[in-house]
């Protein structure tokens, strides 16, 4: 009996907290509801007042111009006016004139005396000459015609009579075939909605302008993953395309999707659109960084750490001076933790990313007050604990130094080639690992410092040899257009040292 009441009790605040959940459901359903009926009807006396304020602009536009073109009307018939009130003034003159010498012509005719006679004649001969009547046009200057003011609005009118709303303009639709990945760029480009009818009539809003958004995904998919970015907007385009500059390529698409925005309202998005971009990104395998390196995001520093940093059994031997603070490779050993760290001398960390074939480009700089480094790749497996870059057989790297004087040298098997130019500011590492080209570029002066041309064998890493000072490293970058052009001039020395190689007798 007590289990079924316990059973019951239980299936009954279910219920209730069922019931519960659905009150708090249809109380949010009320209030948004209420929510939604104020917001049209807030909605709906904004659109009323600018259909107003709109119509009010119409009609004064009207006004306007019906007191411009009755201006043009009135003024018109002002000057018609005043050639005909000319004519009819000069018209009644010439009329009394005419009248006076035909009176003075009549009396002459009644003269008896045949002097006095001929000397009347032949001053109202004169006179007649000199007449306004016989130099006055008999046609009015000018017509009653207004023909040229009449007018006919009818496509106006009807034009009026198609007055509508403004449409939501609708989403665009990007054209990925057309748009351009180069030099961590992304040039989006997209075609405008078709204009649609309503009522049989074309209705278009002129589209003011575009808003593109996009984000960084790892999924050929507009759904966004856990972690990933959010979108970024660019907004008040006023073209067809636009070009996303400062691009880091740390994941494998950037999706885009654009809207138009015309006066009334901005529109729906498109459909999104993953444009590939890939790009060779990794970061620094910190377990193999010398212990004076710091790590910190893309920046390698060195940080001496003296007799006192490096063993504990050391200390109070300070007066050691003629000695240098960094141990040797045997006191090294005992006192690093992980057999993976670089130690001794080697002040060197790896990338955490391997390279076994393709094409990669990565950067660096060197940061203020730095004395030496050298950067270059190298085979991880065959790299030592105490090995240096650039004296094995299994690295490649470019060395500057500015300790006691300025140098600069490609090195490889414990072999160095000076090289006659300035200390770069930046530089470009380019690594084919298929025709085995590895080339360091000035990226500021666009010119290359050397290359390498070998045959790998095994995988490769970026590897890092920092003494004094640091280096900012930038990853995620596509191998520049700019390679091209280095690559066709080493591939040509190549070729023509191969050539002389096989024509030299043995």
């Amino acid at each position: 009996m007590y289990l079924c009441f316990c059973v019951k009790q239980e299936a009954l605040c279910r219920i209730i907290s069922t019931l519960a959940n659905k009150n708090e459901e249809l109380q949010t359903f009320l209030e948004t509801v209420n929510a939604t009926l104020t917001g049209l009807q807030e909605e709906s006396c904004k659109v009323t007042s600018e259909l107003e304020a709109e119509l009010e602009r119409l009609s004064s536009a009207l006004d306007y111009k019906g007191v411009e073109l009755r201006g043009a009307i009135e003024e018109e018939k002002q000057r018609k006016e005043a050639a005909l009130q000319k004519q009819l003034s000069e018209g009644k003159c010439a009329l009394l004139s005419c009248e006076e010498m035909l009176n003075c012509a009549n009396k002459t005719l009644m003269i008896t005396n045949e002097e006095e006679f001929l000397k009347a004649a032949k001053q109202i001969k004169e006179r007649v000459t000199m007449a306004l009547a016989f130099r006055l046009t008999t046609r009015p200057a000018v017509s009653e015609n207004m023909t040229q003011f009449m007018v006919d609005f009818s496509v106006e009118r009807a034009r009026l009579q198609r007055l509508h709303f403004l449409p939501v303009p609708r989403a665009p639709e990007i054209d990925a075939f057309s748009c351009v990945v180069c030099d961590n760029t992304v040039m989006v480009v997209w075609q405008p909605a078709e204009e649609f009818l309503v009522d049989s009539h074309t209705v278009s809003g002129r589209i003011e302008s575009y808003e593109l958004e996009y984000r960084k995904t790892n999924c050929n998919s507009s759904v966004r993953a856990a972690g990933e970015a959010c979108w970024e907007k660019i907004p008040d385009i006023r073209e067809t395309q636009v070009t996303i500059t400062g691009l880091k390529f740390d994941y494998r698409f950037l999706v885009v999707r654009v809207r138009a925005r015309n006066k009334a309202a901005v529109g729906e998005f498109s459909e999104p659109v993953a444009i590939e971009t890939t790009a060779y990104n990794f970061g620094f395998d910190v377990a193999t960084a010398h212990p004076e390196l710091r790590v910190q995001g893309d920046t390698i520093t060195w940080e001496s750490q003296g007799v006192k940093g490096h063993d504990p059994r050391l200390k109070g031997k300070e007066n050691m001076s003629s000695r240098s603070a960094t141990p040797s490779p045997n006191k090294a050993a005992g006192s690093r933790s992980g057999r993976d760290r670089f130690a001794g001398e080697s002040y060197t960390v790896l990338g955490n990313q391997e390279m076994s074939g393709g094409c990669h480009y990565w950067e660096l700089r060197p940061l203020a007050d730095w004395k030496s480094y050298s950067v270059g790749i190298a085979y991880r497996a065959s790299l030592g604990r105490f090995d240096q870059l650039g004296k094995s057989t299994g690295s490649w790297c470019l060395h500057a130094s500015q300790w006691l004087h300025s140098s600069l040298a490609a090195k490889h098997n414990n072999r160095a080639k000076a090289l006659d130019w300035p200390l770069p500011q930046r530089i470009g590492i380019y690594c084919d690992y298929d025709n085995g080209d590895l080339s360091f570029i000035d990226v500021d002066r666009l010119h290359l410092l050397h290359s390498f041309k070998t045959k790998f064998s095994q995988t490769l890493v970026p590897a890092f040899t920092v003494w004094c000072g640091g280096l900012s490293v930038t990853t995620g970058l596509q191998v520049p257009s700019f390679m091209g052009k280095f690559l066709s001039t080493s591939r040509s020395f190549s070729n023509l040292s191969q050539q002389i190689d096989q024509s030299d007798p043995q």
